[in-house]
């Protein structure tokens, strides 16, 4: 008899967690969905889309709602860690392109960043292929013709040059953050550009002995992915567009 009151209330409190585990759920879901009301419908749709969640050695380990990705959470301030991808395209002349993000957008809007930032999706089965990369380039040739408009007969998966991956965090507003294993892919090449103004208010080439100046005459603050990259790694990579193969690191995470 003890035996059964013991099991009895083992699964009372088995129950209960679950619950508590399912309301947790449910409250985290409603918050981020009160969140987007107010915003944008396109973008506000968009952060439906299912992101790849990922641990700290870039494992996939499920998905969760662009939304629950990129909320932060109120009682702890720790945002889901997932896969994304950061594209930095030069023209045959050596230039950088850099967008400002528009106004429109959720996370970090009317920022200046680099040419294309996003994830690959776990909606989309061939954006899980992690072989070569192959998923997140599938998807940077996606959101480049998305984005900036770029006809994706004009980019091929392999044009892609991926070098490493970063993980970094971000808060963001207090309300939309980043936290993300980010591959970086480097292209060189002339392309069609025809940005979609819901993701994109502004687009412009930088040549290399520039950037300084022109950075520190921004009139919006840039993107964080964007910020630590030049600030550790970028300068060095532009100076190198020749010999990138160099300075692939496909083993190691960058930490930042």
């Amino acid at each position: 008899m003890l035996t059964t009151r013991l099991n009895i209330a083992a699964r009372l409190q088995l129950l209960r967690s679950c619950s508590t585990t399912l309301v947790g759920k449910q409250k985290e879901t409603a918050a981020a969905a009160a969140a987007l009301e107010s915003h944008d419908p396109l973008q506000a749709h968009a952060m439906k889309e299912q992101c790849i969640l990922v641990d700290e050695q870039d494992k996939a380990i499920g998905a969760a709602s662009k939304a629950d990705c990129h909320r932060v959470d109120p009682e702890t301030n720790s945002l889901k860690l997932h896969r994304a991808f950061s594209v930095f395209l030069f023209n045959t002349k050596g230039e950088m392109l850099i967008q400002r993000r528009s106004l429109q957008k959720i996370t970090f809007p009317d920022t200046y960043t680099n040419a294309c930032c996003s994830h690959p999706l776990h909606d989309i089965e061939q954006e899980r292929l992690e072989s070569n990369a192959q998923g997140v380039r599938l998807a940077a040739q996606r959101r480049l013709n998305y984005e900036l408009g770029i006809p994706t007969e004009e980019i091929q998966p392999e044009d892609f040059h991926y070098l490493t991956r970063i993980h970094y965090a971000h808060p963001g507003d207090g309300i939309w953050g980043e936290h993300e294993i980010d591959y970086i892919l480097f292209l060189k090449k002339d392309v069609t550009l025809k940005p979609n103004d819901n993701e994109v208010s502004e687009v412009r080439y930088l040549k290399r002995a520039e950037i300084d100046d022109v950075v520190s005459k921004f009139n919006a603050p840039m993107t964080p992915w964007f910020e630590l990259i030049l600030r550790h790694r970028l300068k060095q990579w532009w100076d190198n567009l020749h010999k990138l193969h160099k300075f692939e690191d496909l083993q190691k995470i960058q930490r930042f």
